[in-house]
């Protein structure tokens, strides 16, 4: 089953094509997308890569998570989906 992994506190200069480099070692990614903000196409500093297996997606969060690129410590964990997410509290 596929498996979705995210990225934060990733160096500006990392495009998808990097990206998907940087996992390849830990498995094939289905899919790699830095996300950019709409207006300068700048990127935000995370991104999702989807991974065939849980497999090669739990060996991609074991080697990279708390890696140092380029002076950041890559935050590196299974995405959740935006339904998993906790709601904000009503004021």
């Amino acid at each position: 089953m596929p498996m979705k992994v995210y990225f934060g506190n990733l160096p500006r200069d990392i495009d998808d094509a990097k990206l998907g480099e940087i996992v390849k070692p830990y498995g094939a990614a289905t899919s790699a997308e830095v996300v950019k903000d709409r207006v300068t196409g700048a990127s935000k500093g995370f991104a999702f890569v989807e991974f065939a297996t849980d497999a090669e997606a739990q060996a991609t969060i074991t080697a990279l998570n708390g890696k140092d690129m380029n002076g950041h410590a890559v935050v590196v964990n299974e995405a959740k989906s935006k339904k998993d997410a906790p709601k904000a509290a009503a004021v």
